[in-house]
């Protein structure tokens, strides 16, 4: 079947791969022409993935119609920052024509100043029924790994438990293993928020600290994305699995996440403007640690990683300050989750 894959990066490049290496017609939209001509005449996208040679069948392109034509489903693999225009253009197309595929989103994040979540962007943009059609796809991923084939297994959340299935369906293979969840607020909080755990994982590892540090920093990490996840309705078991605990492990501790990069170059002394500028890709986490602090507080729930880390990013805050702040808080219960 046709699947139309929204965002040229290097997931959704990846993506886009996979799902040929799979059987499907992918034709893969994005806003640059260079890198559409790249895909479509060399069959690369160097400026993501330098070693990696994409399948001749998967088709690049800068119109939309033509990439929403006759698809079966749409993956929506974009900045957050991008989601609502994209989800407007794409509501107007599918309006016009009539289409109803399904909806699928592996972008993770959160809106800025609405604090919403990837589904409720979609909720506020598209016709209900095509809405609730809506699954997340989420997980422990680089995109350099799943284009070795290394072994990858993700989940995939949504109201509908059959549309959940439907997109595993597709999508698995030999090297690629997803799961079904129905907590769509837990699966998207823990995609999303840890990628601000992450860059603390990146500053320790710029300042030098050792596996302990790392360590404490994701146990205690998943405990405030519980926190505020159980506040909002989540599951908190989903937070024990692929789209918790299993991204967070991966995200904090390789070279290929640009959270932890983000991290790493502020902790060896570079400022934010000149990393996101020599990054040259979105960080998901920059925004994302606003979105939180705001959320966090509106909610009346502790994250004090989470806190250092924005006050970092926003304020300008000494980073051995911050780690000082955070030994010397008054000693807690490891698993009051509840609250603090």
């Amino acid at each position: 079947m046709k699947i139309a894959v929204l965002g040229a990066g290097s997931w959704g490049t990846v993506l886009a791969d996979l799902l040929v290496h799979n059987g499907h017609q992918v034709m893969l939209w994005g806003n640059s022409q260079p890198v559409a001509d790249e895909i479509n005449q060399a069959h690369t996208n160097r400026h993501y993935l330098p070693e990696f040679a994409i399948d001749p069948a998967v088709e690049a392109s800068l119109d939309l119609e033509a990439t929403l034509a006759d698809a079966a489903g749409i993956l929506f693999v974009i900045p957050t920052a991008a989601m609502r225009i994209v989800a407007k253009q794409v509501a107007a197309v599918l309006a016009k024509t009539g289409a109803k595929p399904i909806l699928i989103s592996a972008t993770k994040g959160l809106e800025q100043n609405s604090h919403k979540r990837i589904s409720q962007i979609i909720g506020d943009e598209f016709p209900a029924e095509l809405a609730q059609s809506l699954v997340i796809f989420s997980g422990p991923s680089h995109a350099e790994d799943v284009a070795t084939h290394d072994i990858t297994s993700l989940t995939v959340a949504s109201e509908n438990i059959k549309d959940a299935e439907w997109v595993q369906g597709i999508f698995m293979n030999e090297y690629f293993r997803l799961y079904t969840n129905d907590d769509m607020v837990g699966v998207e909080l823990g995609g999303a928020l840890k990628n601000v755990i992450a860059i603390g994982a990146g500053v320790l590892h710029g300042l030098g600290y050792g596996d302990n540090t790392k360590a404490a920093l994701i146990t205690r990490g998943i405990a405030e994305i519980s926190r505020l996840g159980i506040e909002l309705g989540a599951n908190p078991l989903t937070f024990m699995g692929l789209s918790g605990i299993g991204d967070l492990i991966v995200t904090c501790t390789s070279v290929h996440s640009r959270n932890w990069r983000c991290g790493n170059a502020l902790g060896q002394g570079q400022k934010l403007a000149d990393v996101l500028t020599n990054m040259g890709m979105v960080v998901e986490g920059v925004g994302t640690a606003k979105a939180a602090h705001e959320l966090s507080a509106q909610c009346n729930v502790e994250m004090p990683i989470s806190e250092s880390i924005y006050r970092v990013l926003y304020e300008d805050a000494d980073v051995h300050e911050e780690i000082d702040r955070l030994m010397q808080r008054k000693g807690k219960r490891e698993l009051d989750f509840q609250r603090y």
